[in-house]
């Protein structure tokens, strides 16, 4: 897929919606000084291109599994895509990136037991063929989270 191609209108617009995605059309228009079928089209398409979407956001204590762990793996480099694709394949996996450094896999997870936990990192993932070793952070208290940045809920997307 072609890499987006956003204009400072889309940036704007993408700001505003960040800030308050309840806001009217008509208020968005009015501030960036185009029409509410500009701002209508904007959108759509930042949809359709699947650069945003509008959802709730919940905190941790409404999450089915409220708390969190990273689980880090090193994973052969010449596979570390497709381990991570069935990293993400795992329930209750949340999110999955490639990272650099010392582990070259970072999971994310939200769980209410050490057993799923344990069963995620220890019985699944490094059970997977290519995965070398796994470690666990599970946190303890949260000091900061921007939803903005990062939403940790569950989701039917995949790359």
């Amino acid at each position: 897929m072609a890499k987006a191609q956003l204009d400072e209108l889309d940036r704007q617009l993408v700001d505003l919606l960040a800030r308050d995605a309840r806001v009217s059309n008509r208020r968005i228009a009015a501030e960036l000084g185009v029409t509410e079928g500009t701002v209508r089209g904007r959108i759509k398409r930042l949809q359709q291109d699947g650069l945003i979407s509008f959802t709730a956001i919940t905190s941790f204590s409404m999450a089915k599994n409220s708390r969190l762990a990273f689980v880090s793996v090193q994973a052969e480099v010449e596979n570390v895509r497709a381990i991570a694709r069935q990293i993400a394949d795992i329930s209750p996996i949340n999110a999955v990136m490639i990272t650099m450094g010392q582990f070259n896999i970072l999971a994310m997870c939200l769980f209410d037991d050490l057993d799923t936990l344990v069963t995620v990192a220890s019985d699944q993932i490094l059970a997977l063929p290519g995965v070398h070793h796994v470690e666990t952070s599970i946190a303890v208290r949260t000091m900061k989270y921007d939803t903005r940045l990062a939403k940790i809920t569950p989701s039917d997307v995949t790359e």
